[in-house]
């Protein structure tokens, strides 16, 4: 049957990205507590298309998602990078899953547990030399203001935000040890499972440590800074204010030297 795709384009324009997205498919990823975690990701998988060709045939992109077995690890995304290469006939192939992680996590007070949901995403590309893996973890948290707390003679007005890192890395690293980096760095963490007594702590805990989205993308980056197996990072804070008609953000972004 006649190939329409590798014919001529009627404009002769190179195309940087073209292929599937939002592909569902089963995902294990790698959990430090239970050694594997089965979740469900959306992947999008695309190749760089050049002039001279009118369009990329997009039932290859299922095909090479088919064949990849399910476990989110350096090997089995590299060789699915090639596997899109080569069935594509491409110099350049892309991927990204975006998938939900969950971690069991223990209140603060009472030890009671239940389930955080953190929103990732993991991105590969390949062309002539090795891959590049960028990492996205998003993670809720508290903040509280340091200017309300410092003007008010009660109170302080507090409220959730979002840390989102992305990061590319020479080495593995635990999805949990950025949570923590990004925990450890806000007024205070976020639970699902609360009593009373951990609001209570909760509430003291974090008046303690008021924090600006200013401080807290400076906590982020310096953690991310000095991890041994990042080389690349960008992190983000937004903070949804509570008293405000609008959010508040704060972006740092660095290449290491190393």
């Amino acid at each position: 049957m006649e190939d329409i795709q590798k014919g001529p384009a009627d404009v002769a324009v190179p195309v940087d990205r073209v292929g599937v997205r939002g592909m569902t498919l089963p995902l294990v990823v790698r959990d430090r507590v239970q050694g594997r975690q089965h979740t469900v990701a959306e992947a999008d998988l695309g190749v760089e298309l050049p002039a001279d060709f009118k369009g990329t045939h997009m039932s290859r992109f299922v095909e090479a998602l088919e064949n990849f077995n399910d476990e989110l690890d350096y090997a089995s995304l590299k060789h699915l990078l090639e596997d899109v290469k080569t069935r594509l006939e491409a110099r350049k192939a892309y991927v990204l899953f975006r998938f939900p992680y969950f971690v069991r996590k223990a209140a603060p007070a009472t030890g009671s547990f239940g389930i955080m949901r953190y929103e990732c995403s993991l991105t590969g590309e390949l062309d002539e030399g090795r891959p590049v893996f960028v990492l996205g973890v998003d993670v809720p948290v508290m903040t509280v203001c340091p200017c309300s707390k410092a003007i008010s003679n009660e109170g302080a007005h507090s409220q959730r935000a979002v840390v989102r890192m992305a990061v590319r890395m020479v080495g593995f690293a635990w999805i949990e040890d950025f949570v923590a980096i990004a925990e450890t760095s806000a007024s205070s963490s976020v639970y699902t499972l609360l009593k009373r007594e951990d609001e209570k702590y909760v509430t003291e805990n974090a008046f303690a440590h008021p924090a600006f989205v200013e401080d807290v993308v400076r906590g982020v980056a310096d953690a991310l800074s000095r991890h041994p197996h990042i080389e690349w990072f960008r992190v983000e804070v937004e903070s949804f204010e509570s008293i405000h008609a609008h959010n508040a953000f704060a972006r740092i972004e660095r290449l290491m030297s190393r």
